[in-house]
């Protein structure tokens, strides 16, 4: 059984920091590519980051970059988002994702993966 698990979340003034960890288990980890997606109340899910399988090739939305720091360690079967900077336009449930490579579609589609954890919620206060 395949279980993502975020940890990380929690209450942040704005111009501070958050590292979000994702645990797999049940999966070969360093055969799947891994991505952070977002979603804020009334808002659909937006993609937020996302590292290949070796972690060569990442990619960031427009919104985050230069903030936001996605790596992962495959021996440990863990994928991180380190988020600096933070402002009130980026809280919302954080959710890891992991996708196989069996789709033709962009990374930053979020039907492009396979499994995905629960959630953490980050909320930054003004």
């Amino acid at each position: 059984q395949v279980q993502l698990v975020e940890s990380g979340g929690g209450l942040v003034q704005a111009g501070g920091s958050l590292r979000l960890s994702c645990a797999a288990s049940g999966l070969t980890f360093s055969t799947f590519a891994m991505g952070w997606f977002r979603q804020a109340p009334g808002k659909e899910r937006e993609f937020v980051a996302h590292i290949s399988r070796s972690g060569v090739t990442i990619k960031y939305a427009d919104s985050v970059k230069g903030r936001f720091t996605i790596s992962r360690d495959n021996a440990k079967s863990t994928v991180q988002l380190q988020m600096n900077a933070l402002k009130p336009e980026d809280t919302a449930v954080y959710y890891c994702a992991a996708d196989r490579g069996s789709s033709v579609l962009a990374p930053t589609t979020a039907r492009v993966y396979d499994y995905w954890g629960q959630g953490t919620q980050v909320t930054v206060s003004s």
